[in-house]
């Protein structure tokens, strides 16, 4: 690794010059958690629903926020038609039937609520838990890594009404903005769930900003194909990933939030980030782009309040995982309590075009067992030479929750942006 170490002045010094003193982990001048979202979902009482929503909508129709509508089975939106939903709107989902609502290729979902009137997607359930019912899904026909460009959500569903992919990168499913979903995630059957929010080939036009997804069975945010953009997403205390990027994902993610628990997590892996290309290469296309995500200004936070016995007791695993072809690019992001912060496939071989591609840079890494590792190889030598080096402004610091974050321990509207003068310019691990 020495000539790969040597080389590191040449490719990165111009770039990370001006990132050195930049702000790290979510930005603003104002906590942005504020009025929109919920920490304590279970103690709302969102009323009665008096409207029924079933079956296969394929004309164009709107909710509106005077009445509180009940999801009812798979609702399919078809046919090019627009849904469109008021702000302050409730959609309280049936337990019973498995509830979930499919936007289809074509179809338009126009959720655009209000930072003090929020569009609410929750459980009918007098004691909510996750996994009450499916999720939301949002289908379009930018560009997959798939043979032929398409591929369809199965989950139980209606394969003809779920095909995804296609040419169009800059296609417009809609807006999703100051939304919350909910205890969604049911599962389906053996170790397959629904998500609280799966985007599958999804354009560049859809707006997706200020999405707030709490107790998910499944994944929060599911990313299959597409060309997207996410802004201002939290992910709060779901069961599997936070966020899964897979089939070629062409994704820009900012000022975006993690939240897991030590004591909710799954047998099958439960991660910040899950950052793949294809869970099989005989599925994919090479000739295409294969998934990279960019990143910044994440905080990914495990919020324990004593992240040393928890890790001593197997409680907390790695924050970041990054799968075999696949491309990150994070800066200016918060890795807080893990265990270590980073692993990476023991398929990627630890070269110099590959850390190329697996870039991390002006990162604080607080309180991790342990920072960016290979699958199953207690030896991390070279990717702490690699990643350590002063030209990177990666931090390392071994600071409490409490004393890192603004109001980390507020169970109403916590504030997860680091404190003032915390961070300071140390290479030290």
């Amino acid at each position: 690794m020495k000539s790969v170490s040597q080389i590191l002045s040449i490719f990165l010094l111009v770039v990370l010059g001006a990132n050195a003193q930049q702000e790290k982990g979510i930005t603003g001048s104002n906590n942005w958690l504020n009025n929109w979202t919920e920490f304590r979902p279970n103690k709302v009482d969102y009323g009665e629903a008096n409207q029924i929503l079933t079956g296969i909508i394929s004309v164009n129709t709107k909710l509106i926020k005077k009445n509180k509508y009940i999801l009812q089975g798979n609702v399919y939106v078809t046919n090019n038609a627009t849904l469109t939903i008021e702000p302050g709107t409730t959609i309280i989902s049936d337990s019973q039937s498995n509830a979930a609502l499919i936007i289809t290729k074509g179809a338009t979902i126009i959720a655009d609520g209000l930072e003090t009137d929020p569009i609410v997607f929750t459980s009918n359930k007098s004691i909510k838990k996750a996994g009450d019912w499916g999720g939301l899904i949002i289908l379009g026909d930018a560009p997959i890594n798939k043979f032929g460009n398409s591929a369809s959500v199965n989950l139980g569903l209606d394969t003809s009404l779920t095909n995804y992919g296609g040419n169009n990168a800059e296609s417009n499913s809609g807006v999703l903005k100051f939304v919350r979903i909910e205890f969604a995630g049911k599962k389906v059957s053996g170790e397959e769930n629904f998500n609280g929010l799966l985007l599958a080939g999804v354009g560049n036009k859809t707006i997706l900003e200020n999405i707030m997804v709490s107790y998910a069975a499944g994944d929060s945010f599911e990313i299959f194909g597409g060309d997207l953009k996410l802004k201002k997403m939290v992910s709060f205390k779901c069961n599997r990933d936070d966020y899964k990027f897979n089939y070629g994902t062409q994704c820009k993610i900012s000022n975006s939030l993690a939240i897991r628990t030590s004591y909710l997590t799954s047998s099958l892996g439960a991660r910040c980030i899950n950052v793949a290309s294809y869970d099989k290469k005989e599925e994919v296309d090479f000739s295409k782009n294969q998934t990279l995500v960019t990143a910044s200004n994440l905080t990914l936070i495990n919020n324990s309040n004593n992240i040393e016995t928890d890790i001593q007791s197997g409680l907390i695993k790695e924050a970041i995982y990054i799968g075999e072809n696949a491309a990150i690019n994070f800066e200016k992001t918060v890795i807080s309590g893990f265990n270590p912060a980073v692993i990476l496939s023991d398929k990627i071989a630890v070269n110099q075009e590959n850390l190329q591609k697996i870039r991390f840079e002006a990162m604080y890494f607080n309180s991790c067992k342990g920072n960016i590792f290979t699958e199953f190889n207690e030896n991390n030598e070279d990717l702490e030479n690699w990643y350590g080096n002063s030209i990177f402004f990666n931090v390392y610091s071994k600071g409490n929750n409490a004393d890192t974050f603004i109001d980390f321990a507020n169970e109403k509207i916590p504030d997860y942006r680091l404190r003032i003068g915390n961070i300071t310019a140390s290479n030290d691990d």
